[in-house]
This record gives C-alpha cells, sequence and structure tokens, in this order.
C-alpha cells in the first residue's frame, strides 16, 4: 500500500499526463509537503492499475516541470516551490533586493519557478544539441530571421492570444520585445506625426514619452466605473478627429478597472462609426482567470491587439506579441525591423516551448494564487480605506484622504522607507489629477516585505504615524 495516491477518476487525456497534474495540484494545496518520498513507481503502477511505463512517464514529467526530484538510489521526492518556501529563501529565483526600501512602485510579476523552468530549458535545448536531435533548432535560433520571427513562434503566439479568447492566425500575429515595444510598433503603425492619439485620463506612463518622442498628441477620454466613457469617445472623435485610440480595457493602470462586457460593444461600435483604429493593450490579460472577450473580437478589422508574457511569466522574458488586422500587417512589420530588426529568436523559442508543452499555464497559475494571496493581505490591511482592486491585479489604487496631497504623501512614506507612485504619473495633459497613490503588490521577494510596507502607509493614513499633518 502506498501512503500517498492520486485521483484520476474522471480525467481526460493521457494517464501519464493526469498523474503528474494530480502531484501538481497535491503541492499546491499542501498534501504533499517540501521533501515527501514520492511511492516507489511500482507500487504506484499497481494501485493504480496502470502500466509501470505511464508511472515512469508521469514522475519524469511531474521533474520537468520542477515539482520533484530524482535521487538514484533513493527515490523521488517533492521539491516544492511555493510563496511559503519563497518567504523563507527571499530573492531566490529573481534578483531582486531583500533589503532596503520597500519599492511598490514597480508593476512586476511575483517571484515563482521562471527561474527553475528556465534552467530546465535550456539545458534540454543544450542535450538535443549534443545528442544531434536540436542541431538545427539551434542554428536556427542563431540567424537572422528576415521576416523577424520564426513561423513556429509566430504559431505559438496564436496560441497564447487564443487563451484569451480571440481567434488568431499565426501569420497575422508579430513579435516583439516584450509589451512596451509592442506599444511603440502599434502607435508607429498606426499613426504619424502630428496626428492624435485619444486615450484613457490616466494611461500606460511610458505612452507619454513615446507620444513625445513620436510627435503626437494625446487627447484624454473620460472614464467612469466601467471604463472609457462612450459619450466622452464619441464627442473626443468628433471634436479631435483622431483616428487611433490607445485604451488598456482589462486591469487598467493605474485604477485596476477592468471594462465589461456590454462597455466594449458600446466601445466597439463607437470606433466602427469614427472609422477609429483601436491599439488594445492586454499584457495584464491573463493574470484574471475570467475576464470578458478582448476588444479586438468586436473589432477585428480596426484593433491591433497587444500582449506579453512580462506580467503573466516573469518580466525579463522580452517576448511580446502583436496581433494586427491585414491593413496594418506590413506597416506592423516594418515599425519591429526598423525598431529592433527583430525579437532575439533563442528567447523566442523558449517562450514558444513553454506555451506548446504547458509550462506558460502552470507559470501563469502559480502567478494568479500568489497574487490572490497578496490582495487578500492588503484588503486586511486597509479594510477601514476605500481603494479600487482586482482579485487578480497586481497593484491597488487608493485615494487619499481630503487632508493628504499626494506628493506630501509620498514624501512621507520615502521616509518611512516605502517607495510608491502618484496619480500624476499617469495623468495625461490638463487631466485633473485625483489625490490617490497606487501600490503594487508583486515586486517584493516576500509577502512578509509587502506586508511591513502597505502597514506603514496604512500607518499614514490612519495618523498614527508621526510624519503625517495635522487634518485641516
Amino acid at each position: 500500500m502506498t501512503i500517498w495516491l492520486p485521483n484520476i477518476d474522471g480525467q481526460t487525456g493521457p494517464r501519464f499526463q493526469a498523474i503528474a497534474d494530480a502531484i501538481e495540484a497535491a503541492i499546491e494545496s499542501g498534501t504533499l509537503a517540501d521533501g515527501t518520498k514520492l511511492p516507489p513507481q511500482r507500487d504506484l503502477a499497481y494501485d493504480l492499475g496502470v502500466s509501470l511505463n505511464t508511472v515512469t512517464r508521469s514522475y519524469a514529467e511531474a521533474e520537468r516541470r520542477g515539482l520533484v526530484r530524482g535521487e538514484v538510489g533513493r527515490g523521488t521526492y517533492v521539491r516544492r516551490h511555493d510563496a511559503a518556501v519563497l518567504d523563507t529563501v527571499p530573492g531566490k529565483h529573481l534578483v531582486r533586493p531583500d533589503t532596503g526600501p520597500i519599492d511598490l512602485r514597480l508593476n512586476l510579476p511575483t517571484v515563482g519557478q521562471s527561474a527553475d523552468m528556465m534552467t530546465r530549458t535550456l539545458r534540454q535545448l543544450s542535450d538535443q544539441a549534443d545528442s544531434g536531435a536540436g542541431a538545427l533548432d539551434l542554428a536556427r535560433v542563431l540567424e537572422f530571421q528576415p521576416d523577424g520571427s520564426i513561423d513556429t513562434h509566430a504559431s505559438a503566439g496564436a496560441a497564447w492570444i487564443g487563451r484569451l479568447g480571440l481567434d488568431v492566425r499565426g501569420s497575422n500575429v508579430f513579435l516583439t520585445c516584450g509589451g512596451q515595444h509592442a506599444v511603440l510598433v502599434a502607435l508607429m503603425a498606426a499613426s504619424r506625426p502630428g496626428d492624435t492619439v485619444l486615450v484613457e485620463p490616466m494611461t500606460y506612463a511610458p505612452l507619454k514619452q513615446m507620444a513625445a518622442r513620436l510627435a503626437l498628441k494625446l487627447y484624454p477620454v473620460a472614464m467612469d466605473e466601467d471604463g472609457l466613457d462612450p459619450d466622452a469617445l464619441d464627442a473626443a472623435c468628433r471634436d479631435s478627429r483622431a483616428r487611433t485610440l490607445y485604451c488598456l480595457p482589462t486591469l487598467h493602470t493605474p485604477t485596476t478597472i477592468t471594462m465589461p462586457e456590454p462597455r466594449r460593444r458600446a466601445v466597439a461600435a463607437i470606433a466602427r462609426r469614427h472609422d477609429l483604429t483601436v491599439i488594445e493593450d492586454d499584457v495584464f490579460g491573463f493574470l484574471p482567470p475570467d475576464r470578458p472577450p478582448p476588444l479586438a473580437t468586436f473589432l477585428p478589422d480596426q484593433c491591433i491587439f497587444i500582449t506579453s508574457v512580462s506580467k503573466s511569466l516573469a518580466p525579463g522574458l522580452r517576448i511580446g506579441y502583436v496581433h494586427a488586422p491585414s491593413r496594418l500587417q506590413q506597416a506592423v512589420r516594418g515599425a519591429i525591423s526598423m525598431s529592433c530588426w527583430m525579437p532575439p529568436p533563442l528567447m523566442a523559442e523558449i517562450t514558444s516551448r513553454w506555451i506548446n508543452d504547458g509550462t506558460a499555464d502552470r507559470l501563469n497559475t502559480r502567478q494568479r494564487t500568489e497574487i490572490a494571496a497578496r490582495q487578500r493581505i492588503a484588503a486586511g490591511i486597509f479594510a477601514r480605506h476605500g481603494y479600487a482592486a482586482d482579485p487578480y491585479g497586481l497593484n491597488i489604487w487608493l485615494p487619499l484622504p481630503g487632508h493628504w496631497r499626494a506628493d506630501a504623501f509620498r514624501l512621507a512614506a520615502e521616509r518611512r522607507g516605502v517607495r510608491l507612485l502618484t496619480g500624476d504619473t499617469f495623468a495625461v495633459g490638463q487631466t485633473a489629477v485625483p489625490h490617490a497613490i497606487r501600490l503594487c503588490l508583486g515586486y517584493e521577494t516576500t509577502r512578509a516585505r509587502l506586508t511591513e510596507g502597505l502597514e506603514i502607509i496604512a500607518g499614514l493614513l490612519d495618523g498614527s504615524d508621526e510624519s503625517a499633518p495635522t487634518p485641516a
């Protein structure tokens, strides 16, 4: 008899995959703790009524995922890397400071298993090259790509976009050096110097610098609790004669708003009426397990759709994806070629392998689990303060009480060792800037440091900190 027995009844797909999934689920739930020895393969095969080869393949798959480690002559042991373990080993997987000021400025994903997965994938590439099986692939990823990407990489990008509910073909997908580069490429493809681009009144901060460099004028369009206001968008189209709209419908930064489907349909109808080219930035789209269809679903011929792997997998994996309608594909291709020649094919190969073998989905799931836990920490600390957040979002948007001005609050927080961003960082033009702050929950390596930083902010809000001003 075995101590732990996976339940694979009713599971579809290969049995070895179901066993590996059960091992992963048991580790995530805490049923299998770090260092636990898995049952001998023959025993597990007997208890499950499957072949020894099936169990051998399942253990190999679990090891490939970084869940277990095999020790010759001793057996197979759980190799767990969840948040609790990471909290005891600060900075184990990503190079982020675990001392000094607590940084709540950077909207980056949490520490995860991506470094382990990268090590494993590079080893696989090396082993394939040594055996001769992958020599052609390695030569291919070291060569200049005349069209900017390899077909299999574009196909993987199409599959990744498909996870968001947008059915696209690889021939319409272009690779970029991350999401920020994708935004630059889209602006270059859809506009010319002197053009006006419609945007939300608070928007992705680097967009403002891009617009200045490209000689574009940004025109803010009012938002409400559901995102872009359709009537305001209609009026802005008439008043500005703009032909391009840039927006973040899912987990808008900094406000955290996700535009519901009826609002997306209304925005799409106005875009069609005014022949707008819409640049939909969906880099946060993989974080919520349930979200409305992309805006591009309702504007297939007018929308440049952008996503990446930086927010859902690892920020240093600089691969973004742009899906463009036929009329803009040549302009997108030209913008990529002019700005970077091509994204690094080796990085694109790693990303494609992760998408195709399920590694990307597993890393994304772990990302959701950890950020949801951090959102619960924030909810407990700010229970008495009104703020905006999504249960799976990387940041919260916190309005300040009337006696605080945003810049004064930022300076007070910095004196206490906490760094943050204020609303003016994201404001466009003469937009009335709310006295609010954005707090990013993913950058700090441990929950303990995050909790400390959030408690300092809460102390300032409560007036319990000695540096707080006297209320007016």
